[in-house]
């Protein structure tokens, strides 16, 4: 439900998302938005506080995006999160940008890489939808 939420608004931003995108470091952000300028946001979906506290992991993405957020929902103690990192409110039906996040923005070689992953990932999970049966140059 939160991922679904900030799916809707980064849309209503002008993002293209995708879920569950894995990274040249082995890890697999929740969702990863693409501007239609080229700006990358990451955002880590937090379904409760067990769930962050057990997550170490959150800043090896901050090398793969422009903006790193987090996305919780509305009742999520938003004082336990990074503060150098963006929030969002989420259900499922909606979202807000409760908190901005700080611009860091990836070096030009590997936006391009990023972008270019992006892009061939989107298109294999089309191909897919369209052909159940399709199982050749899976990305992931």
């Amino acid at each position: 439900a939160i991922a679904r939420g900030t799916r809707r608004m980064l849309s209503a931003l002008g993002f293209a998302t995708l879920t569950e995108l894995s990274l040249v470091n082995g890890r697999r952000a929740d969702i990863v938005a693409l501007s239609e300028k080229g700006e990358i946001w990451i955002v880590e979906v937090k379904s409760g506080v067990a769930d962050f506290r057990a997550d170490s992991k959150w800043h090896e993405y901050d090398d793969f995006c422009d903006r790193l957020l987090f996305a919780v929902s509305p009742e999520f103690p938003v004082d336990i999160l990074p503060p150098e990192t963006g929030l969002i409110l989420a259900d499922a039906y909606g979202a807000d940008l409760a908190r901005e996040a700080p611009l860091k923005p990836v070096a030009p070689a590997r936006r391009k890489a990023l972008v270019q992953r992006i892009a061939r990932v989107a298109a294999i999970r089309l191909h897919s939808l369209s052909d159940p049966e399709f199982v050749q140059g899976r990305a992931e």
